[in-house]
């Protein structure tokens, strides 16, 4: 589709796979890019898988803008936060292939998805923003309730620990853990298997189970951009 993102349909499913050259950031070109192709998707796949490039799923929001000021990032944010939620309700399921390190937005792109395969290793998967002096946005902490095992809660979201592979798993990042040369042909199996979910169960059971947070996030919204603040170490 883009630079960014490629897409191929394959099977009833949406492959999507997100590819800068580098951190694999959320930009605005790339959450742009996603969002058109999960129109595209919307339109022709039983379900969405999207991957990362080798070694890093996503690192996060763009540093970029996010030191360019508070305006512009916490315009940038908040279509990061419509993406979310957008995923987090998306009408097939969504599942990620996690290729490596996956932090700040990309881990919370996990907490979206439906369904979530990793690598086995020493990868760097979580929330990181407290370590940073920057505070958690509400979408992030409901994300991170809704998902994470309640364990493992504290210590991912106020003490922004990153956790492995195996960790991840434990955490609630993912669902399962897999060696790298198994990673997309698992994911794409995986993938297919829920693309065959009736929709007359799979959206008006989504719908039940995700639709109050997601209204919850969006009525707090605007509050919760006006309180995000830059980093402060």
């Amino acid at each position: 589709m883009t630079d960014l993102l490629s897409y191929r349909l394959e099977g009833g499913v949406a492959a999507l796979v997100l590819d800068d050259g580098k951190a694999n950031v959320l930009s605005d070109q790339s959450i742009g890019a996603l969002n058109e192709a999960l129109d595209r998707a919307e339109r022709e796949a039983g379900a969405v898988l999207v991957a990362g490039r080798p070694g890093r799923f996503s690192g996060g929001f763009d540093l970029s803008v996010m030191g360019a000021g508070v305006d512009l990032m916490q315009a940038l944010v908040r279509s990061g936060a419509e993406l979310l939620m957008r995923i987090w309700e998306f009408p097939r399921p969504v599942l990620v292939a996690c290729t490596g390190h996956a932090v700040a937005a990309g881990a919370m792109f996990l907490l979206a998805a439906d369904y979530r395969i990793g690598v086995e290793g020493e990868w760097s998967i979580g929330l990181n923003e407290t370590g940073i002096g920057m505070p958690l946005p509400l979408f992030a902490v409901e994300l991170a309730r809704a998902r994470l095992d309640p364990r493992f809660f504290t210590r991912a979201t106020l003490h922004g620990e990153l956790f492995d592979g195996a960790g991840a798993v434990a955490a609630g990042y993912l669902d399962e853990a897999v060696a790298p040369d198994q990673l997309l042909d698992r994911s794409m199996a995986r993938a297919a298997a829920l693309a065959k979910l009736p929709p007359g169960g799979y959206l008006p059971s989504k719908r039940r189970a995700r639709r109050p947070m997601a209204d919850h996030v969006r009525a707090t919204l605007d509050e919760d951009m006006e309180a995000l603040t830059m980093p402060q170490v």
